[in-house]
C-alpha cells in the first residue's frame, strides 16, 4: 500500500524527511491564523500537497509545472502565514534534481526565483531589501540545489553504465579465454582422437594388435579430454579465495613447501567475478612456484591499501619465474587486467620471487576512492 502512495525507490532516503516537513508545515498553518483565515490557509496546504505529490511521481513537464505552482503557493503562505514558509522550497528543489530534461529543470529553478522575488516585492516593496536578509542566501542555495542533484544523478547513471559495460567486457574476455583454452587443449585432444580413430579403422583388418593398441590410446586420450572438460567447467564456477588458499596449503604441503598466511582484519567484500579471478590467479602462481621455484617456504599476504585489494605471494626459491609459454603468467595477467588491476612480478635468484595481484575495490558497483 505504501509503495502506491510513495515511490518505493525513495522510501529509504526521503520518506522520513518528507513526512517531517509536511507535519511541520501543517502544524505551523494550524497554529497561525493569518489574513486568509484557516479555510484559505488549509486550501493552500492542500494545493501544496497536490503539487508535491505530482512532483513525487513524475520527472517530465509535470514536475516543472507542479514545482512552479508549488513555489507560488509557498510564496502566498509566506506572505499571509509566516515568511519562513519559503524554506519548504527545498522540497521542490530536491525533487527538481530528478528532472529528465534541462528545460524542466530550468523552469523549476525559475519558479524558485519567482517565489522569492514576488515575496520581496509584496513584503518589502524592494528586492534590495530582501538581499540584506537571510532569504537571499536561501534562495541561492535552493536554486543551486537542483543543478547539483541533476549533475550528480547524471554522473551516477553514467558510472553505472560504465560499470555495466566493464562487467560485460570482463565476461566477454573470459569467454574468449575459455574459447582459447578449448581450442588449445580440448581441440588438440579431440583432433588426436579423430586421427587415431581413422588410423584404427584402417588397421582393423590389416593389423589387429596394432589396432588394439590404438584403441587403448584412444581410450586414454578420451579420458584426458573428459578431465580437461571438467577442469574448464570448474574454472567457470565461483571460486572462493579462502577455499583456494586452503587448497593451496595442501598442494604446498605435498610439495614439501611450508606456507604462512597473513591477512588484514575486515577486508572488503569482492564481487564474485573479482574473487574468482583472484583465486584462479593464486592457483596459477602456486603452480608456477611448485614447478619452477624449488622453494622451501611460501607466504601469502592479503591487505587493502588506497582503495585497492592486494594479494602477495612470496617464496624463497631460485627466482626462476618468468613470463613464458605454459607457465600461466600470461593467463594470470589477463585475468587481473579484466578487473582493471595489475600483476607485478619481482624475481631474485638470491631472494626468491614476489607476485603481487592488485585490483580496485568497488562499492555498490562503483570504484571506491582512497581516503
Amino acid at each position: 500500500m505504501l509503495k502506491k502512495l510513495y515511490p518505493h525507490d525513495q522510501i529509504q532516503k526521503y520518506l522520513l524527511i518528507d513526512v517531517i516537513a509536511i507535519v511541520v508545515l501543517i502544524y505551523k498553518v494550524s497554529i497561525t491564523n493569518g489574513a486568509l483565515g484557516y479555510p484559505g490557509q488549509f486550501l493552500l496546504v492542500i494545493l501544496y500537497l497536490l503539487c508535491f505529490y505530482i512532483c513525487l511521481w513524475h520527472k517530465d513537464w509535470r514536475l516543472s509545472a507542479a514545482s512552479f505552482a508549488g513555489c507560488l503557493i509557498l510564496m502566498l503562505l509566506a506572505v499571509y502565514v509566516d515568511k519562513w514558509m519559503l524554506l519548504f522550497g527545498f522540497i521542490f528543489a530536491d525533487l527538481l534534481g530528478r528532472a529528465e530534461r534541462k528545460l524542466d529543470l530550468g523552469i523549476g529553478i525559475i519558479g524558485i526565483a519567482v517565489m522569492y522575488i514576488l515575496f520581496g516585492l509584496l513584503t518589502a516593496d524592494s528586492l534590495f531589501a530582501m538581499i540584506k536578509t537571510l532569504h537571499f542566501p536561501f534562495m541561492i542555495v535552493q536554486m543551486l540545489l537542483p543543478l547539483v542533484i541533476f549533475i550528480s544523478t547524471k554522473a551516477n547513471v553514467l558510472q553505472e553504465e560504465l560499470d555495466t559495460a566493464n562487467a560485460q567486457l570482463i565476461l566477454e574476455k573470459e569467454r574468449q579465454r575459455i574459447a582459447r583454452d578449448l581450442h588449445d587443449t580440448l581441440g588438440q585432444t579431440l583432433t588426436m582422437i579423430k586421427l587415431k580413430s581413422e588410423l584404427t579403422k584402417r588397421l582393423i583388418e590389416k593389423d589387429a594388435d596394432k589396432a588394439k593398441q590404438e584403441l587403448d590410446d584412444i581410450l586414454n586420450t578420451s579420458r584426458l579430454a573428459l578431465k580437461q572438460v571438467r577442469e574448464l567447467v570448474s574454472e567457470m564456477k565461483f571460486v572462493s579465495i579462502e577455499e583456494e588458499i586452503g587448497q593451496t596449503q595442501k598442494v604446498l604441503q605435498t610439495a614439501g613447501i611450508a606456507m604462512s598466511h597473513n591477512k588484514q582484519e575486515k577486508l572488503p567484500l569482492l564481487s564474485n567475478v573479482a574473487e574468482t579471478m583472484l583465486a584462479l590467479s593464486i592457483r596459477e602462481a602456486i603452480t608456477n612456484i611448485v614447478k619452477h621455484s624449488n622453494a622451501k617456504r611460501c607466504t601469502f599476504t592479503q591487505f587493502e591499501k588506497n582503495g585497492e585489494y592486494y594479494i602477495q605471494v612470496r617464496d624463497d626459491g631460485n627466482g626462476q619465474i618468468r613470463e613464458g609459454k605454459g607457465n600461466g603468467i600470461q593467463s594470470m595477467k589477463e585475468r587481473i587486467e579484466m578487473l582493471q588491476g595489475e600483476v607485478e612480478i619481482h624475481a631474485n635468484p638470491q631472494g626468491g620471487s614476489v607476485i603481487t595481484l592488485r585490483v580496485p575495490i568497488h562499492v555498490n558497483g562503483r570504484r571506491r576512492l582512497s581516503d
